[in-house]
């Protein structure tokens, strides 16, 4: 994703500083991957990938060899492929389809209609005119992946937060609420046989938000809008933790008769906590006959969007956490790639310095792409608690914020100003929370002050 989601990301100071070493042994071989061992149970094992990080050789290594599925991170979406009105570049997804297709991949699209990352042309739009550049984008993308893809994202991200199982105030929302069918009819007509998708995070437990896309779904179905899938986008942190009823959600979705995918899976945290929890998630994947299978959200921690949460199956040098291992012992394979065995201990860092007393820090990481970035910041805590604090930076020239979650920006250029909004003004001495933003241009560098208030 990037992956911008408006979720609460909350790490305490102790799970971002926990961290797995791991020993590789010269005896280690290449006979069990990630992907193999899902296949072995029917399942995919997927990524998300970016195709600017093809001059990784670390990161090329692991995309090639430990997975089956591949989810261009960006390079489908709105802004990436159609950046003026009808005028479609195809160039960097392209080259994630044709790298897939070399090694025995599949390919799941992301994502054909969204709130976020639209176009600047897009974002200007409304009514009937927005609503025709939606279908005309569909219809061209789709068209252009026809028989190239196990299943597409069709409409991502549609519902809102408010706790009341609304759908999300968008400008796709404003031209009329038959939007969500609108798209997946215009999929289905560009492309009769791939899969197509509703994606949402979130949604991991039953909730108002879980319900009310089931009961899209089970509309949807009665009335003949060509649905075939459900994605679970999975983002788990210890303020959203993996559901006591994560695999009867999935379950009630199945009993449906649609599939359902794992689609955007990571996890904060580190050591064997991290590791029980992927395992978990296996686990009730392995337990839906029509759990298809799991995509995470990138390939080492600093290849994520919530790097400073460690939420990944590979540290970043490309080493092989626990939580690789809980993986493919949840799926019934002995872990043999790329390591043998693998030892847990403490680890002196952290993913921001610790201010010492009062107030508080903010660090930050970016995904960025051509044309535009995501920038997650983790505001970290002193040794008092906080109320509420603020976070400055400075953007590059020509680069503007356009979308922000977990707190409220004051400005879009130059120098900007973050503060927090209601859930995550309080921090615990020592603790952490983390917000994010989206936009266009280059992504900021340097440092970035954080005040307590």
């Amino acid at each position: 994703m990037r992956r911008t989601h408006a979720i609460l990301t909350v790490v305490t100071a102790g799970a971002v500083a926990a961290g797995a070493f791991v020993t590789l042994s010269p005896a280690a071989n290449a006979a069990t991957t990630l992907g193999s061992a899902a296949s072995a149970k029917g399942r995919y094992f997927g990524t998300a990938a970016a195709a600017y990080k093809f001059s990784d050789s670390v990161y090329t290594r692991i995309l090639d060899s430990e997975f089956t599925m591949v989810t261009p991170e960006n390079e489908m979406k709105w802004d990436a492929t159609e950046p003026s009105q009808n005028s479609f570049n195809y160039a960097s997804a392209d080259t994630i389809v044709a790298r897939a297709k070399a090694n025995g991949q599949r390919v799941r699209g992301h994502a054909l209609a969204w709130h976020s990352q639209q176009p600047s042309w897009a974002q200007n739009l409304s009514g009937t005119a927005l609503r025709n550049a939606m279908v005309n984008h569909i219809t061209n993308v789709a068209t252009h992946y026809k028989g190239q893809l196990y299943a597409w994202d069709v409409v991502n991200e549609a519902f809102s937060d408010n706790g009341d199982g609304s759908r999300r105030n968008s400008n796709l929302q404003q031209t009329g609420n038959d939007w969500i069918e609108v798209a997946f009819r215009t999929a289905r007509a560009a492309d009769p046989n791939v899969k197509l998708c509703y994606n949402d995070y979130n949604t991991d437990g039953v909730n108002a938000k879980s319900t009310a896309v089931y009961n899209m779904v089970k509309d949807f179905l009665a009335r003949g809008v060509p649905i075939g899938c459900v994605g679970f986008q999975s983002h788990i942190n210890s303020a959203s933790p993996l559901p006591s009823d994560y695999q009867a959600n999935l379950q009630r979705f199945a009993d449906l008769g649609v599939e359902v995918q794992i689609t955007e899976l990571d996890i904060a945290g580190s050591g064997t906590a991290q590791a029980n929890s992927y395992a978990n998630v296996v686990k009730a994947c392995l337990g839906v006959s029509k759990c298809a299978g799991i995509t995470v959200w990138g390939i080492r921690d600093s290849d994520s969007w919530r790097s400073g949460d460690t939420p990944l199956l590979f540290d970043n040098s490309g080493d092989p956490k626990a939580a690789y291992n809980a993986v493919i012992s949840a799926f019934g394979s002995a872990p043999s790639s790329p390591s043998a065995s693998v030892s847990v201990s403490p680890s002196a860092s952290s993913s921001a310095p610790d201010p010492g007393g009062a107030g508080c820090t903010a660090t930050f990481s970016n995904n960025a792409w051509t044309g535009g970035f995501v920038t997650t910041v983790t505001v970290k805590a002193g040794a008092s608690a906080l109320s509420g604090w603020k976070v400055a930076l400075t953007l590059p020239s020509g680069a503007a914020i356009t979308n922000s979650w977990s707190a409220s920006a004051s400005g879009s250029s130059g120098a900007v100003t973050f503060s927090n909004v209601n859930y995550n003004g309080g921090v615990a001495a020592g603790g952490s929370t983390s917000f994010g933003f989206q936009g266009t241009g280059s992504a900021p560098s340097g440092t970035a002050t954080c005040t307590a208030s």
